[in-house]
């Protein structure tokens, strides 16, 4: 062995080497050949495969694929401007969803959705007439809005095309309107079986309205402002000659002022509809005289020292109990202003006082406050809610202006009230009525949380009008059981939905718009009172399909008569102007999933919805209560209602995915006004900026970024995440380019045996048992909607498996090797399977990529169109080896040390190429029988090709001692790789033979032209 070694190193040493031609064999190495680019452009490449894994694909699957049905339920997006941030992440995940389950078999019923009727698309409408709706009538304005729809929805289909969404957007019966006739009726249907099962009523109440909207809300169309400003005011009110005596004779004082009670409102507007003032019965008030003015005022004993600032110097004189003061009559606040005394008004009892705020005695408006309302009906004092309670609710408030009825309680002071918005100059003119009746203590600023229309971003108001509202209360028990089968990503999403659905006890379905669906009411002219029965219904509803839901605004009242009622006072009976609330427009859109068979006792439902997580208050719900509430066999009567909900009711979902806001790089919520809008058409298509334009990333680029993301919470996007995103993806690309230069067009691979596990080397069955858990992770990724786990499974096989190791360590196996030698059919092999396995895994992402590989990996194919026309063959188990992995374990740990040390030549400029070198590892005698030790000897003829270096072998030591001081450089190091094991000593020294112009290995004899393993190839060739 040293005479060897001793007459290579003499060669290795030699003043006089024999230089190699180079580039001489350059045509006899099998170097990767494709024509798949590292760097398309991404506007023309994925045009080219748009069509058919989109449009076609969807059309394809649905007459080819015989699979279980899987129903992807799309939640309308309004139609109405270009597509933001959250569409395209919406639609994104959606397709990922679609185009995994599609690859397991599953034949996919996705219908696009869009949600037509409202406020924005009405308002849009009035814009393009130039009129105002008073002017309008209720038929044009309904034409305008229904060409304003139509052309919004063509825009934004267009746009949903170029994130590469699988469906049928050709065909207008694979998608659906809320707008169209067909959905109008299932939803009037499902109106009427609400009011068949007494769901359905009427009632003046207060509730939240939208002066901008010039609508009422639902709690779910409000958003909560923390940062308000609201004007507050300290007002006094005095309290009448006998209830002063009496509040003096249980105080024990003898004084003769009057008493003044001190409230505090955020919203002074509501002083002209006070009703009473509110204490609490347990509540200690104080009887203080404020010695600016002498004056006596009642307060919340508590709240002193918290009111100091505004009461200024006070002497304390008496204190009393809550209940002494209820019963107590005062007198109006405004009633200095009238020419006629008003009646007098009740101190009331009330638990929901509280001393965190105010004064501790409450100004009561039902008329304005949900509480108040219910306090008022606790004592009678107002009547059921029936529209007959106009009349015993004090409310001067129409369409968010002040009306004429404010005259009732002002006199004619009140007429400089009409007209006037209460939320603004109203407030202040009132305001100013304080000071004039000098009942004005104080005005504060107060910033606190305030309810905003969603819609227009402008604060609402609450008053009392005249709705229609959905009963929740008799059946949020069934609704709450629906959801117990249902499966919640993430899981804590299950207890908002929850806790929403509890919080609520009825739902205001009545909107006050021309531009949606009629709630078919007949209103009597005379009494106000309405038909809305099972026999009106029933004729309403049968005119409204002959004759189009638009009939209910062209036609004659007549028509809609039931012949009972048009038989009797036919005319005394008008049209209900009110339309539904767009939440019971697109909450009934579950109605299109129809049953699987007639035998199916339970509706069909959705596999799977996926929105934002603001539906847990809309469209979740809507669709929940909806699909319970119309249900032929829920609970109608109390008696049945107490043995609990019925369990056999079924949510119209299996599973609820939501995802949080795409916010910009700063993690800042988008606006127009900050300027930081991200538009998912500029990421796909460049443009934007004024000073930077950006690049066009495609669709794939914008998936990549949607599935890498942790989509389940807000997340930030911008140009630096694309940017990384845009890395992420060469990366990729570049994997695939190798494979595919190495496998060939499948032509190549065509007369070549591929290789069974069993001949396969270490490396080999390692990078296969990588491959199996790289596609069980990806597998399990998708089933549970956690996309971010495939994208970073992948790109860490790509990067770190592939590119860093088995790519670069079979580089020269591959091109030097006999093209048909055992070596190179096992890696071949292995590229295809790889190349196979991570295209299934990727494709659900990107699409635009699996096909563009499919087409380069057999480009004479004729079977298959589509990458998805053929299902994700998923490993054989047996690839899984922790045997092989753990053998490996100990090979990168002294291949991490040797390129370490190579490095450390590269830094001292004494190794440009790792094939300059060899490799000693250092093997005491005594420790050759160790399982590790065993394993470098079984697996000698693989460090080479795992250090990528021209030779390594075992040493017991002898060699390094004998010619260490011959070499020129020498670098070493130790590796532990076992308790019971002394380190290896590794040793990286200059290779001894001479370079290969063929393979540029250090393996060439002396004298001949390339290395032994070059000779035999060339003979084959």
């Amino acid at each position: 062995m040293l005479k060897h070694a001793r007459a290579r190193l003499s060669r290795a040493l030699s003043t006089v080497p024999v230089l190699p031609k180079t580039n001489a064999f350059s045509d006899t190495l099998f170097l990767p050949k494709t024509a798949f680019p590292l760097r398309p452009d991404p506007t023309k490449n994925e045009t080219l495969y748009r069509a058919r894994t989109c449009e076609e694909l969807y059309r394809w699957q649905r007459k080819n694929v015989h699979g279980p049905e899987f129903v992807f339920h799309d939640g309308p997006p309004y139609a109405n401007g270009d597509l933001h941030m959250g569409h395209a992440l919406n639609k994104i995940l959606k397709d990922i969803i679609n185009r995994f389950a599609l690859l397991r078999g599953r034949k996919i019923h996705y219908i696009p959705g869009w949600d037509c009727h409202g406020l924005p698309i009405e308002n849009k409408a009035l814009q393009e007439l130039g009129k105002d709706s008073s002017h309008v009538l209720p038929s044009t304005i309904r034409t305008a809005a229904h060409a304003v729809a139509i052309r919004e929805i063509a825009s934004q289909k267009e746009q949903f095309r170029q994130f590469g969404i699988m469906a049928d957007w050709d065909d207008d019966a694979s998608t659906y309107r809320t707008l169209d006739h067909s959905y109008e009726m299932r939803q009037l249907r499902i109106f009427e079986q609400m009011v068949n099962n007494g769901l359905i009523h009427r009632r003046y109440r207060p509730v939240h309205y939208s002066p901008s909207s010039r609508s009422a809300l639902a709690e779910a169309e409000l958003v909560y402002k923390d940062n308000h400003v609201s004007h507050s005011v300290y007002a006094t009110f005095p309290l009448d000659v006998s209830s002063t005596k009496s509040v003096l004779e249980t105080a024990k004082l003898s004084l003769s002022e009057p008493i003044q009670l001190l409230v505090w409102t955020t919203t002074p507007w509501t002083l002209t509809a006070n009703m009473g003032i509110a204490v609490h019965p347990e509540m200690i008030y104080t009887l203080i005289r404020r010695i600016n003015d002498s004056s006596l005022s009642l307060v919340a004993q508590s709240r002193l020292e918290v009111l100091k600032d505004v009461l200024g110097p006070i002497e304390t004189l008496a204190e009393l109990k809550g209940v002494d003061l209820i019963g107590l009559s005062y007198r109006p606040i405004f009633s200095s202003l009238c020419d006629i005394e008003p009646p007098a008004m009740q101190i009331l009892g009330s638990s929901h006082v509280t001393t965190e705020s105010g004064t501790g005695l409450v100004h009561c408006a039902p008329a304005h406050g949900e509480e108040d309302y219910k306090l008022f009906r606790s004592y009678g004092l107002i009547s059921s809610g029936t529209p007959s309670a106009i009349d015993s609710m004090v409310c001067h408030v129409s369409d968010g202006m002040f009306s004429e009825k404010v005259t009732d309680v002002l006199g004619p002071t009140g007429k400089t009230l009409v007209g006037m918005p209460v939320l603004e100059e109203g407030s202040r003119a009132v305001v100013e009525l304080l000071k004039q009746a000098a009942k004005l203590l104080a005005v504060k600023r107060y910033t606190h949380k305030y309810p905003y229309d969603w819609k227009t971003d402008k604060p609402i108001i609450v008053t009392a009008t005249s709705q229609w509202f959905a009963n929740l209360d008799r059946i949020k028990g069934e609704a709450l059981a629906a959801l117990k089968d249902v499966r919640f990503y993430p899981n804590q999403s299950r207890n908002r939905l929850e806790s929403f659905i509890k919080s609520r006890s009825e739902w205001c379905i009545s909107r006050q718009r021309v531009w949606g669906v009629p709630i078919p009411a007949l209103i009597n002219s005379k009494t106000g009172n309405a038909i809305l029965n099972r026999e009106s219904l029933r004729h309403i509803i049968d005119v409204l399909e002959k004759k189009g839901v638009k009939h209910w605004w062209e036609g004659p009242v007549e028509d809609f008569l039931p012949p009972e009622v048009k038989a009797n006072n036919a005319g005394e009976w008008q049209k209900s102007t009110d339309t539904m609330d767009v939440w019971f427009d697109s909450g009934t859109s579950w109605s299109m999933l129809d049953p699987p068979s007639p035998s199916e006792g339970k509706p069909f439902r959705a596999d799977v919805c996926l929105e934002g997580s603001d539906q847990h208050r809309g469209w979740f719900q809507s669709q929940l209560l909806t699909a319970v509430g119309s249900a032929s066999e829920m609970t109608t009567n109390v008696c049945e209602a107490i043995t609990g909900p019925n369990e056999n009711f079924r949510s119209p979902y299996g599973t609820l995915i939501t995802h949080g806001m795409v916010l910009d790089e700063k993690g800042k919520k988008m606006s127009k006004s900050l300027g930081n809008i991200v538009s998912p058409l500029t990421i796909v298509l460049g443009g934007g900026g004024k000073k930077i334009k950006d690049p066009a990333y495609g669709a794939d680029i914008l998936r990549l970024w949607a599935a890498s993301v942790d989509y389940k919470n807000d997340m930030s996007i911008g140009r630096t995440s694309l940017k990384q995103t845009a890395e992420a993806m060469r990366k990729i690309r570049n994997s695939a380019r190798f494979m595919l230069g190495n496998i060939g067009d499948g032509r190549a691979m065509e007369g070549l045996e591929r290789v069974e596990r069993k001949d396969m080397g270490l490396i080999e069955r390692f990078v296969m048992h990588e491959l199996y858990v790289l596609e069980q992770t990806a597998i399990k990724g998708y089933e549970e909607y956690d996309f971010a786990k495939v994208t970073s499974a992948l790109v860490n096989f790509a990067n770190i498996t592939l590119s860093s190791l088995y790519f670069d360590i079979t580089k020269d196996c591959l091109y030097a090797n006999s093209f048909q030698s055992l070596e190179r059919r096992a890696v071949v092999t292995v590229l295809e399977k790889i190349l196979n396995t991570t295209t299934s895994i990727l494709a659900p992402i990107l699409p635009h990529l699996a096909e563009e590989i499919h087409d380069h990996l057999q480009p004479h194919n004729t079977t298959t169109k589509s990458f998805f026309e053929k299902e994700w063959k998923t490993l054989d188990p047996v690839w899984e080896d922790y045997a092989a992995a753990k053998d490996m374990s100990y090979l990168l740990k002294i291949r991490k040390s040797v390129l370490s040390l190579l490095e450390k030549g590269r830094d001292n400029q004494k190794v440009k190429s790792s094939l300059e070198a060899e490799i000693k590892i250092i093997v005491p005698v005594e420790d050759e029988g160790h399982p590790i030790i065993k394993l470098l000897k079984r697996e000698e003829p693989l460090l080479k090709t795992l250090f990528i270096t021209s030779d390594v072998s075992l040493d017991d030591g002898e060699f390094i001692v004998k010619f260490f001081k011959y070499l020129e450089w020498v670098y070493t190091d130790s590796v532990a790789l076992g308790k019971d094991l002394d380190p290896l000593r590794i040793f990286v020294l200059p290779a001894l033979s001479e370079k290969c112009p063929r393979c540029w290995n250090f393996t060439r004899r002396r004298g001949e032209e390339t290395c032994a393993r070059c000779t035999d190839v060339l003979r084959s060739l």
